[in-house]
């Protein structure tokens, strides 16, 4: 994945009615252990990652970055979501000249099942409606995870295509938030 380019970063915190989403700081790092570890998440996302791994490989302030936010709710991180790049090497739709921007978002399995990935979405996906008007945002999922496949729909994003990469069927689509004149 590559940066996403000239945007003011970091934001101001975003607050919607439960979430905040912001920068990442130190204080995160037991939670984005705990995400990566949690065989829960890892199973569309290639496996959970061994705990001693990942306390050698999680930087002491992990994602700080443009185009990545940590998700905290009453003070506790329960996620993160991402903005990228989309690498042409990824497996999908190879589209180099649509300038699209790569949404991806993990959630601590507690808070599933909440409308919390809805929330954080939404608010990410209207922050970066401001930071970058008129770019392409595209999402891959498997079609196997019905949530996620859910949160794709109820966000907006159209599909695109499907196809076969890492042993599962995927589900690729776009969402824009140009809205096409007649």
């Amino acid at each position: 994945m590559t940066e996403l380019g000239p945007v003011a970063w970091p934001p101001a915190p975003i607050k919607t009615e439960r979430l905040v989403l912001r920068e990442s700081e130190a204080r995160d790092r037991a939670a984005f252990i705990e995400l990566f570890a949690s065989p829960e998440v890892g199973a569309y996302t290639g496996g959970p990652r061994p705990r001693d791994e990942l306390e050698r490989a999680v930087p002491e302030v992990p994602g700080r970055r443009p185009g990545f936010f940590v998700i905290e709710l009453d003070g506790a991180v329960i996620g993160m979501i991402t903005f990228d790049r989309r690498d042409a090497r990824r497996p999908g739709p190879v589209r180099p000249d649509a300038g699209e921007a790569w949404l991806g978002y993990m959630f601590l399995p507690q808070a599933w099942g909440r409308g919390y990935a809805f929330e954080a979405c939404a608010a990410a996906l209207g922050w970066f409606t401001d930071a970058l008007p008129g770019e392409l945002v595209v999402l891959c999922t498997q079609t196997a995870n019905d949530r996620s496949m859910r949160l794709a729909a109820k966000l907006g994003f159209t599909e695109v295509e499907r196809f076969e990469a890492y042993g599962a069927e995927q589900w690729f689509g776009e969402w824009s938030s140009v809205t096409p004149s007649c």
